[in-house]
């Protein structure tokens, strides 16, 4: 299988809340991109692929938070692949923080957020 990921995973550890309808579990981050987010479960969910799914982490500071909506991308075991569908402005500038102190690299996060962008708009 070919990988064909235009994003950067960076692996971050933060506690993270799945929600699904009425239903909230618990979860940790493992990994996070502009355009999605790794989660491990302690609990089935239940979740099947396409499933709509909102993501709230708390990051350490635990003044920031990101929340995020999405859909379920994959599933393997207890992991979790949400593919990012929509992310409010104070929440987007977070992550781009966190890609941006993580990488080190402002071509490659500027790079990102164009691909994003260009993502969104097709």
């Amino acid at each position: 299988m070919i990988e064909k990921r235009n994003f950067t995973r960076i692996a971050f550890d933060a506690s993270a809340r799945l929600i699904r309808g009425e239903n909230d579990w618990p979860a940790k981050l493992l990994d996070i991109s502009l355009k999605g987010a790794l989660l491990e479960q302690t609990v089935d969910c239940g979740l099947e692929i396409d499933d709509p799914v909102s993501v709230y982490l708390l990051l350490s500071d635990e003044e920031t938070e990101i929340r995020l909506e999405g859909h379920v991308a994959h599933l393997e075991g207890n992991r979790t692949g949400i593919a990012c569908d929509h992310i409010d402005v104070d929440s987007a500038s977070h992550l781009r923080r966190i890609v941006e102190l993580n990488t080190g690299n402002e071509a490659l996060l500027e790079r990102e957020i164009e691909a994003l962008v260009t993502f969104a708009n097709h």
